[in-house]
């Protein structure tokens, strides 16, 4: 991937989530926002190699404005050598790293056909996230406040579906499609603990790329945990990895 599609998929990364705020700084987008997920509250290069600046001035800079706007300093680093000398320095000011998440890629065409009838119900997708919608991301298995706070998030996303497959009166699993940056991002993949292992998210992907390809984008991309399971259900739908970013906090 070259250095202009890498500053325009961190640039729909941030703007499907529509943080509060959002600053372009000496090659770096900052997010800044107190919602739970990190990439909405996060410095992230805008290229890898070679990098933006990465000077003490500009880091000093860039930590600065997140206390300027009362929020912790992050950052978000891609898993390359050339950010060695970004990490190192981040190390001796205290900063720690967390969180290793794996961004990978998909043609919508692709994902679109990989959900296959399954046990699942079909997926409908609305404009906005009702209270069906809500109560999945605060469940048992969740944690309720965090998922409250997630719903508010994703919920403004400009643009976005959110995903739901339900059956008699209840919903099964929710996610979200957004659509910014000419591109189309996968977020807030959950399934209620009780009707995992149905196909349920296959069938949310499958939704997601049929209307990403109706849509004209010409790729889908998400985050997943290195850990998540959930990353082999992904590369199943065809999406392939990228790179791998750490939070350093």
């Amino acid at each position: 991937m070259g250095p202009e599609e890498i500053a325009r998929l961190e640039r729909a990364t941030v703007a499907s989530l529509a943080p509060r705020r959002v600053e372009e700084r000496s090659g770096w987008i900052l997010a800044m926002d107190s919602a739970p997920m990190g990439r909405a509250r996060s410095a992230a290069p805008l290229s890898h190699d070679p990098p933006p600046d990465v000077s003490d001035a500009v880091l000093s800079d860039l930590a600065e404005a997140y206390v300027e706007a009362g929020l912790p300093p992050a950052f978000r680093l891609p898993d390359r050598p050339t950010f060695d000398v970004v990490r190192g320095r981040l190390e001796a000011t205290g900063f720690a790293p967390g969180e290793p998440t794996t961004v990978m890629i998909a043609d919508p065409a692709r994902v679109a056909v990989c959900g296959g009838p399954g046990a699942a119900p079909e997926p409908i997708l609305l404009e906005a996230p009702d209270a069906e919608w809500a109560a999945v991301f605060c469940g048992p298995g969740f944690d309720p406040e965090e998922g409250a706070r997630r719903v508010a998030q994703l919920a403004r996303s400009p643009g976005a579906r959110f995903g739901a497959i339900r059956e008699a009166g209840q919903t099964l699993a929710v996610g979200v499609l957004s659509r910014a940056g000419g591109l189309g991002g996968v977020h807030g993949m959950r399934t209620a603990v009780e009707n995992r292992g149905r196909g349920c998210a296959g069938r949310l992907l499958a939704a997601f790329g049929a209307q990403a390809a109706d849509w004209g984008l010409p790729r889908l991309f998400l985050q997943v945990e290195v850990g998540n399971p959930a990353r082999s259900l992904y590369a199943s739908a065809g999406f392939e990895d990228l790179w791998r970013y750490v939070y350093w906090r």
